[in-house]
């Protein structure tokens, strides 16, 4: 992923994260709460957000040396958001409880992925 990529992806997916962030607070504040499942949606949507910043800091840090370990990175992370989020976003709409074993997959990515920035940082 070049650093434009990244730097466009993490703009739209930090987008998207309001928006998800303030659909819950407001029109699905009573479905989440009546089903159990409004903390589910609020992790999904925190790491959301917190990996959406980490892939704009990896776009920024590709705008200064563009690595191999850093476009990793930020295909990590973006695979991490799409997984941990995305499996975490199901289960609270759907219920369907065999999402949440997708998410361990993510959150792996999101490890991966910043330890290959730490790496990359590291080797330059």
């Amino acid at each position: 992923m070049t650093s434009k990529q990244s730097l466009c992806i993490a703009t739209v997916i930090l987008a998207f994260a309001v928006i998800f962030g303030a659909f819950a607070a407001h029109a699905l504040k009573p479905i989440l709460a009546e089903i159990g499942k409004a903390d589910v949606f609020d992790t999904a949507v925190r790491y959301h957000f917190y990996h959406g910043f980490a892939l704009l800091f990896v776009g920024i840090l590709l705008e200064k040396k563009e690595t191999k370990f850093l476009k990793m990175a930020a295909n990590a992370f973006l695979i991490g958001i799409l997984l941990f989020c995305g499996s975490l976003y199901c289960l609270a709409l759907t219920g369907i409880t065999k999402m949440g074993m997708v998410a361990p997959i993510g959150g792996v990515s999101f490890i991966i992925g910043w330890f290959l920035c730490a790496y990359s940082i590291y080797k330059s």
